[in-house]
């Protein structure tokens, strides 16, 4: 038996198909496939019951599932400790944050990084899904909220200011009212995002015309003229074809934090990363 094959098992667990688990594995779903079934070979027992909807563990996998999590969990812990203390600066750095943070502001410092480290290579994740510390999916996380993981550092990074725009020559509403104004706002699915709340707030009887839980969406919509926005400041001012609207207050503020695996405190090419970003960023 192989860790690579129960590394594949789990995968296939948590995803719930082959397809999904070779994407989230970068290998082909035949691959998954096979490794699979070399695994139960050498058990001797069916891990998962297929059908046309995906694969559900058997009791046999279920009974291996908890053991595999801790071996995982182990190899994982080994491989973090074993990084923390290289003292090399090269090698690869995975951060993970949000699409428009990583575009506007991750972007030019880890340009700069580049060229100040070039033996070390920088992966940069902008997605909303939220990427696992301790299984060493990204060594670097930023999000709006602190890290409540015992085993992770958590820090502030930096507040981040938004502010209501439009396009660029239309007509501003006023504060209170807000009827005839269309809004492009957050998605709520992802819960209730303070700006949207306070937009909803402000203006009462606007009407929403478009939502999207990516805010380069939001500011595109916006300069062409989809209707108002809420959006930070870094982005909304970069962008020549719309303009601040100014309701008598501004929308709450965002705080960024940033968390990393405690096992790499020590680790010099994550430090001289992290280095150039407080630098660069904090306030």
């Amino acid at each position: 038996m192989e860790w690579s094959d129960l590394r594949i098992f789990l995968a296939v667990a948590k995803e719930g198909s082959l397809g999904a688990a070779a994407r989230q594995l970068g290998l082909s779903q035949p691959t998954v496939g096979r490794r699979l079934r070399a695994l139960e070979e050498a058990i001797g027992q069916p891990l998962f019951q297929r059908g046309d909807d995906g694969v559900v563990l058997t009791d046999e996998g279920a009974s291996v599932l908890p053991r595999a999590e801790r071996i995982e969990a182990e190899t994982v812990a080994l491989q973090r400790e074993l990084s923390g203390r290289d003292p090399k600066l090269e090698g690869v750095i995975r951060l993970s944050s949000s699409h428009w943070f990583g575009e506007h502001l991750l972007t030019p410092v880890l340009a700069e990084f580049a060229s100040l480290q070039p033996g070390l290579v920088v992966e940069l994740i902008t997605s909303a899904r939220a990427y696992s510390l301790q299984r060493r999916e990204a060594d670097l996380v930023f999000r709006v909220y602190p890290f409540d993981d015992s085993e992770v550092v958590s820090r502030r990074l930096m507040s981040i200011s938004y502010a209501a725009y439009i396009r660029k020559g239309a007509t501003h509403p006023a504060a209170g009212n807000g009827a005839g104004t269309a809004l492009v706002t957050m998605d709520m699915t992802v819960g209730a995002v303070p700006d949207a709340v306070w937009l909803k707030g402000i203006l009462p009887n606007a009407t929403v015309s478009a939502r999207s839980n990516n805010r380069d969406v939001q500011a595109r919509m916006c300069a062409l003229g989809a209707g108002l926005a809420v959006l930070p400041r870094p982005l909304g001012d970069s962008i020549a074809d719309i303009e601040p609207v100014d309701l008598g207050e501004e929308p709450p503020h965002r705080d960024t934090w940033l968390g990393y695996h405690r096992d790499q405190k020590r680790q010099s090419r994550l430090q001289a990363l992290l280095d150039l970003l407080v630098a660069r960023l904090a306030n």
